[in-house]
């Protein structure tokens, strides 16, 4: 079996692969910021879902970056975990 890491390795030789995956590293960043936030808090993703009144299974695809939330799910998120919302702009190529 091929692991993830070796076909994406193999895949980043190619720029219209390298472009497509650069241009999505910002969703990526998010989910595993929501999915750390989490960890750190010590909860499940049940946990958290109980806490914000939703379903694991949107916890789930919040954290897969399957969905792009709100920023009023982020700030319950922030809340069920403990956590304070921050969001910033930071200047490009600067």
């Amino acid at each position: 079996m091929t692991k993830l890491k070796t076909l994406h390795e193999r895949w980043a030789k190619d720029p219209a692969y390298q472009e497509a995956y650069d241009a999505l590293e910002e969703e990526f960043a998010l989910a595993a910021a929501i999915a750390q936030a989490r960890s750190r808090a010590g909860l499940t993703q049940e946990e958290v879902a109980q806490r914000m009144h939703t379903t694991q299974g949107n916890i789930a695809r919040l954290e897969a970056g399957r969905t792009t939330p709100s920023t009023r799910t982020l700030e319950k998120f922030a809340q069920a975990v403990g956590a304070k919302l921050k969001i910033s702009f930071e200047p490009i190529g600067g």
